[in-house]
């Protein structure tokens, strides 16, 4: 077995690392060829990764040109300790509104502690936002994945 394969993470890993990582690293395609990262927040719906951002974002702009992505979840401080999952992506880019307020719901639900549902103001805040915003459904096309810890401390 090779080092790769040694180290590349097992699906219940790579939703335990999606799930307790709290910002995906965004690379799109800027408008003069060079990458532009950026961290969103996110939500892992049915094995994708789901975000959204305002519409008149760089990277919308960018999605818009051309949908491919690149995403990076990683963690870890020492050599020994990182872990992390790299995607390249197709953007879906998702405008309507229904769909967009329910993801709001979510990702929101994901990010603020000790709370289970988005009702009353907080759904009508959410809701104003929704004209203004974009979700983001990035469809896996090729994935790469580490966990350096299995590597038992020699590398």
């Amino acid at each position: 077995m090779s080092r790769r394969d040694q180290i590349t993470l097992s699906d219940e890993e790579r939703a335990e690392l999606l799930d307790s990582e709290r910002v995906v690293i965004c690379t799109t395609i800027g408008p003069r060829g060079w990458p532009h990262s950026m961290p969103l927040w996110f939500v892992v719906r049915d094995g994708e990764i789901w975000a959204w951002t305002y519409g008149k974002s760089q990277k919308i702009k960018n999605l818009e040109r051309d949908p491919r992505a690149t995403l990076l979840v990683e963690t870890g401080t020492e050599y020994t300790e990182l872990r992390g999952i790299q995607i390249e992506a197709n953007a879906h880019l998702v405008r309507d509104p229904d769909t967009v307020f329910e993801f709001a719901k979510e990702l929101t639900v994901r990010y603020a502690d000790g709370i289970d549902s988005i009702e009353g103001d907080a759904a009508e805040g959410l809701k104003a936002q929704v004209p203004k915003r974009v979700a983001i459904r990035f469809e896996v096309v090729r994935e790469a994945s580490w966990d350096h810890r299995k590597l038992g401390g020699t590398y």
